[in-house]
This record gives structure tokens, sequence and C-alpha cells, in this order.
């Protein structure tokens, strides 16, 4: 068995054929660092062509699955908007790469899910979240479109209407909110989320694999195909409203607001 790779923000675990990806900032809940951008994409990837796993359960460290981007990185871009080309492409990569992995990937939301975080865990192919969990795209409310891949998979997952709803407003969602509408498979309270986790994945792991995944790679063909045709245009939006007044004017008063607090 091929020894795992290691990396800074992300720890990789295997369980007998299953294999857990951890989001591993939990200090700062997980949120995206440009290591962390970089490094889920590598991990993922990985995960992908691992001969030695046929489940992928992909999770966040302590309270939080991930809460978003970095707002220090937000600040960065601000002052430098062309180095936002270079993040563009990687969000590309970075959905692409969940929806190549052929075996099933199952997202453990253990907590906040939010911005990138939600669109981790919503191109997963079954999501179980914790009741105390939360889920929202709130791009819109720092000033910037919804490019990285929250406009590509909400509207699938709970049609058009709804999800413009939500991504317009950048509402943050309840769990139990989340389930009664589709965006997630399952809630449970926090004390079983492992086990229902770990029965999900026993069930999988039980199955023909073959088929299993075969199955998912047709499902796929069509997220794949609008996919394609909007993350290239949505992430060209999001590069426009990096450079925008309203974006830098809502960034720096949340960073005011949050000097604020005791």
């Amino acid at each position: 068995m091929s020894a795992l790779p290691v990396f800074e923000t992300v720890l990789l675990e295997r369980d007998g054929r299953r294999l857990t990806v951890t989001m591993n900032r939990p200090q700062v809940l997980n949120v995206f660092d440009a290591a962390l951008h970089k490094e889920i994409i590598e991990a993922l990837a990985f995960a992908g062509s691992d001969a030695n796993s046929d489940v992928v359960v992909v999770t966040g460290a302590g309270r939080a699955f991930s809460a978003g981007g970095d707002i220090g990185r937000m600040q960065h871009f601000i002052d430098h908007p062309d180095d936002f080309k270079e993040e563009a492409e990687d969000a590309k990569r970075l959905v692409f790469t969940l929806l190549d992995i052929e075996k099933p990937v199952v997202a453990r939301i253990n907590g906040p899910a939010v911005g990138l975080g939600a669109t981790i865990a919503l191109f997963c192919d079954v999501s179980f979240a914790s009741d105390n969990a939360k889920i929202g795209d709130p791009h819109v409310t720092i000033g910037l479109a919804a490019g990285d891949g929250g406009a590509v998979i909400w509207p699938q997952l709970i049609g058009f209407h709804r999800a413009k709803e939500f991504l317009m407003t950048g509402e943050i969602l309840s769990a139990a909110r989340a389930a009664e509408i589709g965006l997630v498979n399952h809630v449970v309270p926090e004390a079983e989320l492992d086990a229902a986790v770990d029965a999900f994945c026993d069930r999988l792991l039980a199955g023909a694999q073959q088929a299993i995944r075969w199955t998912k790679a047709t499902v796929n063909i069509e997220l794949k195909r609008i996919a394609g045709a909007l993350m290239e245009p949505g992430m060209a939006y999001e590069l426009q409203t990096v450079r925008s007044e309203a974006h830098r004017k809502r960034v720096e008063a949340f960073v005011q607001r949050t000097r604020k607090k005791p």
C-alpha cells in the first residue's frame, strides 16, 4: 500500500478502503489561505487516483467544515487584482478535480460550510450534516459575484428560483433548512454524525465498485457540461467584482467590525 502524501493544511487518513480528506486549519475554521487553496486540489487529485481506496470522505478539522475565504487574501487581491487570475484557474481546477473523481465522495459537514467551503461540500456526491452546521454562499455580501462554483451547483440541487434567492442574498441556511430544500442529503445530531457517515461508507464499500463508479460517472457527464459552460464566465465576473469599489468598501467594513469585537 502506497504512503499517503503529507500536506501543510490538509490531512489524509486511510481506514481500510476509505480515504478521508480533512481540511486542517481548525484554529481559523479552515478558511482558505493560499496553501489550503492549492493543497485541497492536490489532495483531491490524489484521492481520485488512489488505487487503495474506494470511498472518499471530505471534512474539516475542529468546529467547521470550512468558513470560506481568508479576509487577508481578499485584501491582497483588492490591491493586486491581477494575482486573482491564478486563483480563478485554481477554482476551476478544484471543481473539475472533484467532478473527475469516479469513486463516491461523501461530505461530512461538521460545522459551517460557507462560500468555497459550501461549494466543495455541495460538489460531493452525498452529504451528511451535523444539526448545528450552517451552509451558505455569501459572496455577494462582500461585493463579489459567486463565480467559483456556487452558481453551477446550487441550481442543480434546489432549482433556479431558490438558488438565485440564496445566491443573490448570501443567506446562510441552517442544516435543517438545507435538508428541507434538498441542498444536503441528511442532517443528524452532532453526536451521531460519525456513525451516520461510517454506516453509509460501509454500505458503499460493500457494493459493486465498478457499477457504483460508472453510475456516478454517467451522472457527472451533465454536471461537467454545465460546469464547463459556467466556470469561465463566472470567474471572469468574480474578477470584475474583485476590482470594484463595492467589494473594497465591504471588505474594509468587515475588517472594522472584526476589530471592534471583544
